[in-house]
C-alpha cells in the first residue's frame, strides 16, 4: 500500500489532477472538498475564520485514510497548512508547479465565487507562487502546464503507482 500528497500553490492543477485519477480508477480524495475546515494549523481546533492560513486538514481523517488497505495507493489533493503533521507519514509528495503566466490565466478562468478570484486572494497566491512557503519542501516537482493526462500519466509513473493497480 501507497500513500501519496498531490499539492501545490493554488491553480496549479490539484482538483484536475485528482479527477482525472478518479476517473482512471485510483482512489483520489480531494483534500480540500472531503478534508479541510477552518482550524489552527498548529493545535487543529475550529476557528470562526476564513482565511487561508487556518485552511487545514483534519489530521485523524488523513491517518484513518493512510491506514486503509483496501486500495493499493492513496493520493490526498489539496492543499494544507497543516501538511507538517503527516507528510512524514507519506510514502511521497508531487508539488505540481507552474509559471506565473500560466497561473494568471487559470486564475482569470476561475469562476466569480471561487476562491482566487477576488484581488486580495489573487495577490496572495501569486506571493506563494513565488515564494513556495505554503507547499512542503521535500515534494518531487512536478510540471503541471502539461495536459492534465500529462501530469498524472508523470505521478503514476514516478510513484510506481500505474503498477500498483
Amino acid at each position: 500500500m501507497k500513500n501519496f500528497l498531490v499539492e501545490g500553490v493554488s491553480g496549479t492543477g490539484k482538483t484536475a489532477v485528482c479527477t482525472e485519477l478518479q476517473r482512471r480508477g485510483y482512489h483520489a480524495i480531494h483534500g480540500d472538498r472531503e478534508l479541510a475546515y477552518q482550524g489552527d494549523p498548529i493545535t487543529g481546533a475550529p476557528t470562526s475564520t476564513s482565511d487561508h492560513e487556518h485552511h487545514i486538514w483534519d489530521v485523524a481523517a488523513v491517518r484513518r485514510l493512510l491506514a486503509d488497505d483496501s486500495a493499493p495507493v492513496t493520493f490526498l489533493c489539496g492543499g494544507s497548512r497543516n501538511h507538517a503533521a503527516f507528510v512524514d507519514d507519506l510514502d511521497g509528495v508531487f508539488v505540481l508547479t507552474v509559471d506565473a503566466e500560466t497561473l494568471v490565466r487559470r486564475l482569470d478562468g476561475r469562476p466569480r465565487d471561487e476562491w482566487g478570484h477576488a484581488p486580495e486572494e489573487r495577490e496572495l497566491i501569486l506571493r506563494l507562487h513565488q515564494t513556495q512557503e505554503d507547499v512542503p519542501t521535500s515534494g518531487i516537482a512536478v510540471d503541471a502546464t502539461l495536459p492534465v493526462a500529462e501530469v498524472v500519466d508523470t505521478i503514476l509513473r514516478l510513484s510506481g503507482a500505474g503498477a500498483a493497480r
